[in-house]
């Protein structure tokens, strides 16, 4: 009995439910076919691989947005000393 409980903590702490689009699920399981492997193993190789990216990608958009923001304001600055 004591076992069963640990067993169901150690589960519910790494396992993921989703919703995807009916497009999506097909792609993958297109994939895992393709290349013999599960659809869980296609998910996860997914997420090894996007994960990396999209933090990438959002390091990327908070330095272009910190950037453009000091811009427009030394922009701001520069116009306002003009009317001075």
């Amino acid at each position: 009995m004591e076992s069963n409980k640990l067993e169901k903590k150690t589960r519910g702490r790494h396992c993921l439910s989703i919703f995807v689009s009916h497009d999506l699920k097909e792609r993958l399981q297109a994939l895992a076919e393709k290349y013999d492997r599960t659809t869980a193993d296609m998910v996860r190789a997914v997420l090894r691989i996007g994960i990396p990216m999209m933090e990438g990608l959002s390091q990327a958009e908070e330095i272009m947005v910190s950037e453009y923001i000091a811009l427009f304001r030394k922009l701001r600055k520069v116009k306002s000393l003009k009317e001075i």
